[in-house]
């Protein structure tokens, strides 16, 4: 009994350039949410979760991931997804410690690390899709 290479069993297809395309619009519509925050006196993952580009993007996001399955798109549109979700996470997390007695101080830390960590996540995926390369998958969550 012989087993299957992987290498002959995985292929990866090429996404059509317009969902490349895509892509790099949905990076800008979250990099001008996150950029939002810092050009304002609001927190950078707030307007991150709840400004408008970002919940077209997440959206866009949703609505087109079946059409980049199999491509190495499919891994930039789960970093996107995952890079909201968490944010969102981590902004109500944020919420409830704010009320608790720990108090406002450890919230505004970690609405301000959860900030950073979006803008990494915008700059370090932009940039990988700009080089046509998938995410590595220890960097996916």
């Amino acid at each position: 009994m012989t087993t299957p290479s992987l290498s002959s069993e995985t292929t990866v297809r090429h996404p059509r350039e317009g969902l490349i395309t895509l892509a790099h619009v949905i990076y800008a519509l979250h990099a001008f949410s996150a950029l939002t925050g810092l050009a304002s006196s609001v927190l950078v993952v707030t307007t991150f979760v709840t400004g408008w580009p970002s919940i077209i993007a997440v959206i866009l996001n949703y609505v087109k991931r079946s059409e980049v399955r199999g491509t190495w798109l499919d891994s930039h549109f789960g970093w996107q997804i995952r890079t909201f979700w968490f944010a969102l996470l981590w902004l109500v997390v944020g919420g409830m410690v704010f009320v608790t007695f720990i108090g406002f101080p450890v919230a505004v830390v970690i609405w301000i690390l959860t900030g950073l960590w979006v803008l990494y996540r915008i700059a370090r995926g932009w940039m990988t899709l700009s080089a046509e390369k998938a995410m590595p998958q220890a960097y996916i969550v």
